[in-house]
């Protein structure tokens, strides 16, 4: 019988080339996001603009989705990679450089928009390199990965800003890690190619022969996820706006939290390295269930995991809202930061599998595509949100709208799912 090259795949090949670039971009990540927020107060901006600044990593990486497929079809998985990294390089070079929050809110949008580029390559990467046979299991331990240096990241972060006793010292823990994403994926061997180093993808002499494994097959893949992207949206507009609404709406609640958290420290009066290490436990938390929700769907279905996550992620944020004027409000921040981890660390991956569970089977990629447009839509708009209300009202004001818009959220998946997904799913 003749051996494949599935039969003789090394995997530890790719935990240096795959999982160890994704690791270092999502620990410098993971350092930035908690302090982006105290950052632009630290420059003068108020509570209100402090969260716009932050809402601009997300709407980034919602543009940046757009053209990220293209670009990754057209120079390759470990270019873009490359390149993104670079280019998050240059946004984080600003962030540090930054005299004003203007200036600042320009940086973090092009590490947004860098940070879509390079997840979406990352993905397509893992496609290729890693055969059919573990690809799900590889790209669930992605999933891990990514989680894991949310978890790090902030710890990193709280121990610089101790040390350098400046804010913005953090934003270089990203520029490190950047370039040694960079670095390794310049240095290694491409597992699908063996080739090292920069390499534009031979397009025009890709395998025709149904027998022969196509070298590309991740590049391929996304590049349909972006083709006619708003076309797809046209065509599934029932499901898009019925359980893709719900979908947004998970989406915001977890990127609501990524922001008002550091904006309630800040309002509390936390210094920068205690409020970043409260968020590096709070993302241990999280961290520690990403394995934990996928059993409960696949044993009790999705329901399981998405209720339980947007109901606790809406209770948090109401009481986030009530404790603002208790005298123990610091020690209320504490406990409510674990319970959002606790909350959305059950819904771990839940909007991977529904989507994994709506799409075609024949032709998967554009409606994925759509599909993760919706969810990234959701956790733009979130940040955008609490910004604005909390420029009119108050922040305690945003957290109290979010803990509604969660609750809207679960009628909508309570309703819906039942409705598209069969009943061993729900």
């Amino acid at each position: 019988m003749a051996t494949t090259p599935n039969d003789s795949f090394d995997f530890r090949s790719v935990l240096l080339s795959g999982f160890l670039p994704a690791a270092l971009f999502a620990i410098g990540e993971g350092a930035i996001i908690p302090i982006i927020p105290i950052a632009a107060d630290s420059l003068g901006a108020g509570l209100a603009f402090a969260g716009f600044v932050a809402s601009l990593i997300l709407v980034g990486e919602l543009i940046g989705d757009v053209p990220s497929g293209i670009v990754v079809a057209r120079i390759g998985e470990r270019n873009a990679m490359i390149g993104a990294a670079l280019v998050s390089v240059g946004g984080l070079v600003v962030c540090t450089t930054a005299g004003n929050a203007w200036v600042l809110a320009l940086g973090v949008f092009l590490v947004g928009v860098s940070t879509a580029v390079f997840a979406l390559a990352r993905h397509a990467y893992m496609t290729t390199a890693i055969p059919v046979r573990i690809r799900a299991r590889a790209l669930s331990s992605l999933g891990g990965v990514f989680r894991f240096g949310y978890f790090v990241g902030p710890f990193v972060a709280a121990g610089v800003i101790h040390v350098t006793g400046a804010t913005r010292s953090a934003f270089w823990i990203h520029v490190v890690c950047c370039l040694a994403a960079a670095t390794v994926l310049l240095v290694l061997r491409d597992p699908a190619t063996g080739a090292r180093g920069l390499r534009l993808p031979a397009r025009a002499s890709r395998p025709t022969d149904a027998t022969e494994p196509s070298t590309d097959t991740g590049a391929v893949f996304v590049e349909k996820e972006a083709h006619g992207l708003f076309r797809t949206i046209r065509a599934n507009r029932a499901v898009l706006l019925r359980l893709g609404s719900g979908a947004g709406l998970i989406g915001a609640m977890r990127a609501g939290r990524q922001v008002i958290l550091p904006l309630w420290a800040v309002s509390v009066g936390l210094d920068d390295s205690t409020a970043a290490l409260v968020i590096g436990i709070a993302g241990a938390v999280d961290f520690a269930l990403f394995y934990t929700s996928g059993q409960i769907m696949d044993r009790w279905g999705r329901l399981a995991s998405a209720l339980p996550c947007m109901l606790g992620l809406s209770i948090s944020y109401f009481l986030l809202a009530w404790s603002g004027h208790l005298d123990a409000r610091v020690g209320w921040f504490v406990a409510i930061a674990m319970a959002m981890s606790l909350a959305n660390g059950v819904g771990s991956g839940i909007l991977m599998t529904l989507g994994a569970d709506l799409a075609p089977r024949d032709d998967p990629a554009p409606f994925l595509g759509a599909w993760r447009f919706t969810g990234d839509f959701g956790s733009a708009a979130a940040p955008l949100l609490i910004a604005g209300v909390t420029a009119v009202a108050s922040i305690a004001v945003a957290s109290g709208v979010m803990g509604v818009l969660g609750l809207i959220g679960a009628g909508v998946l309570l309703r819906y799912v039942p409705r598209y997904l069969p009943r061993q799913l729900r």
